[in-house]
């Protein structure tokens, strides 16, 4: 309805004299719902350009739109200038037969074209997932489940940081670790792990090693496989063994969130293709790249920044940036028409340097979309807590998940924004009631999946084509009117890449449904009314159920 309102108004418009040619009319549904179901601020818009009050332009803008009656019962003009719009009952009802006959295709669109990459996770192998990583997984995952939806062909995509200092680091953790076990009684040191935390630890250690259990079992498995030859592994084998493993710690994890890849890009191939020093090359031929104090410097200032920034350090070592400029390189040459970005807020003054250096390099840097996400706090009794630190000086993912469930877990992570802040409520995440969201939800597709188990159980047939235009109640119309919003919703949160659209609609879902079930009795009604309500309430549980696997999460017919 939203698209025919726009079409009929911008040609409405488009024979106006006097409307810019660049005027780009809203549509928004009203705060009141007496105020009809979609409005306009045209006129008031076009008042300046038009030289005449925005009502007296609101009633001429009224007076020339040719609506379909079948669609649109009442136009009307209200307060200064606004123009209403209200829906017709038969709209409604064939609306609500189109649902129903989509069933688990209603929301998906083909308005989106071409090929989408969403790079999401992309967490060094060096430990196991936090709950700081689980918000990266599932915003990504949702993200991408939204632009499926929307009409993209997406893959999904875990960059693997298997290069660079952070991986020598790890291999020197795991040696240490094998040596201390052959020699348990060898030199050890103290080293400060946190706030007045300290441990012991071997004293070939380094100094910003890779704490946790997890080091040590990855050790342990080199001794008895090894023995005493574990001690003089080279750091390569060490790394391998490390990555291999703590890599299907990885897998797991995601797994529990029902997050599956399509693709791991290993960040070794660009060293080992090439693609580093060729980037690096194109770069200082377009001026943007210069050697200075034994390190080689991307001309940031020339891009806004207040300081330019190092691309090599003087060990010869590149800084993140440069592999991440030739990564998203390699993106545009595969091909994709859009690549989102999933980054923590510490990512936030990094990444626009990467755009810099792809808009230097000729690439259109605005099918770049970075999403920045803020950080999640754990909170229990109104207070911040840690669960275990049996794996290292953090919260685990999976820790997190054997709390709350996955479902839960996916459901919390959405619930809000993505650039806010995070307050993950333990208490309210475990509750088994109306106050949990997700729980809430899921309660209302349980519900109405009880509701048609009970029509079959008293014997009730509901008619193959029931007459839904006997849903004239106000709680059936406004339950439809939010029913029909579903698909809008969809490509709304796909294009601002705002999986939290989603949860939020879906609430608005079940209130409706609980007043439509609170108000309108279904078995004990006449037969034809009884049908078309049956009807309506599998319309809702098809919503509900399409919503819900959008997000990731899944939809129970009992709780």
């Amino acid at each position: 309805m939203k698209d025919y309102l726009d079409a009929e108004l911008r040609a409405t418009l488009a024979a106006t004299d006097g409307v810019p040619d660049d005027f780009e009319p809203m549509l928004e549904k009203p705060n009141d719902p007496s105020h009809g179901d979609l409005a306009t601020n045209a006129a008031l818009q076009l008042a300046r350009h038009l030289r005449k009050a925005p009502r007296q332009i609101a009633e001429e803008l009224v007076e020339a739109l040719d609506l379909d009656p079948a669609r649109i019962a009442e136009v009307s003009v209200a307060g200064p200038g606004f123009i209403n719009f209200r829906f017709a009952e038969e709209f409604l009802a064939d609306a609500l037969a189109e649902l129903l006959e989509a069933s688990r295709s209603f929301g998906r669109t083909a308005d989106a074209q071409g090929r989408a990459l969403v790079e999401y996770v992309s967490a060094n192998p060096t430990g196991p997932l936090t709950v700081g990583h689980g918000r990266n997984a599932v915003l990504g995952d949702t993200i991408a489940n939204l632009l499926d939806w929307a009409g993209y062909d997406v893959t999904r995509e875990y960059y693997f940081n298997d290069a660079g200092r952070q991986m020598r680091v790890l291999a020197e953790s795991v040696k240490a670790r094998c040596e201390a076990l052959l020699n348990p009684d060898g030199p050890t040191k103290t080293l400060t792990v946190g706030e007045g935390e300290t441990v012991e630890v071997p004293a070939s250690f380094p100094e910003d090693g890779y704490q946790g259990q997890y080091i040590v079992d990855i050790a342990r498995a080199l001794v008895d496989e090894h023995g005493e030859a574990a001690a003089e592994l080279s750091l390569d084998a060490c790394q391998q063994a490390a990555q291999e493993t703590i890599f299907a710690m990885i897998e797991r994890t995601l797994e529990r969130l029902d997050v599956e890849m399509d693709a791991f890009f290993n960040e070794r191939s660009l060293y080992d293709e090439g693609k580093i020093e060729a980037t690096l090359s194109k770069l200082r031929d377009e001026g943007t790249v210069y050697d200075a104090d034994g390190a080689t410097w991307f001309k940031t200032t020339a891009f806004g920044k207040e300081a330019d920034t190092v691309l090599v350090k003087s060990t010869g070592e590149p800084t993140y940036r440069l592999p991440d400029i030739a990564y998203h390189v390699d993106k545009f040459e595969r091909g994709f028409d859009v690549m989102i970005d999933v980054f923590g807020a510490d990512h936030i003054a990094t990444y626009p340097d990467i755009l810099s250096a792809l808009d230097v390099l000729g690439f259109e840097k605005d099918r770049v979309d970075v999403v920045i996400y803020q950080f999640v706090t754990l909170v229990r009794g109104g207070e911040p807590v840690k669960m275990s630190t049996r794996m290292a000086n953090y919260v685990t993912l999976d820790e997190l998940i054997d709390e709350v469930t996955a479902d839960v877990a996916r459901f919390f992570f959405l619930m809000r924004s993505a650039n806010t802040h995070l307050e993950f409520d333990l208490d309210l995440a475990k509750e088994a009631s109306d106050k949990n969201p997700v729980f809430y939800l899921q309660y209302a597709h349980a519900r109405i999946c009880s509701v048609l188990r009970k029509a079959e159980e008293v014997g009730f047939t509901a008619d193959a084509a029931p007459d839904l235009g006997l849903l004239t109640h106000d709680a059936e119309v406004a339950l439809i009117k939010t029913l029909r919003r579903f698909p809008a919703e969809i490509r709304k949160a796909a294009q601002a890449r705002a999986p939290h659209y989603v949860p939020q609609y879906l609430r608005e879902v079940a209130v409706a449904f609980t007043t439509f079930y609170d108000q309108c009795r279904i078995i004990g009604q006449d037969e034809a009314l009884a049908s078309a309500r049956l009807a309506l309430a599998r319309a809702t549980r098809i919503v509900l159920a399409n919503g819900l696997t959008v997000l990731g999460i899944s939809a129970p017919d009992r709780m």
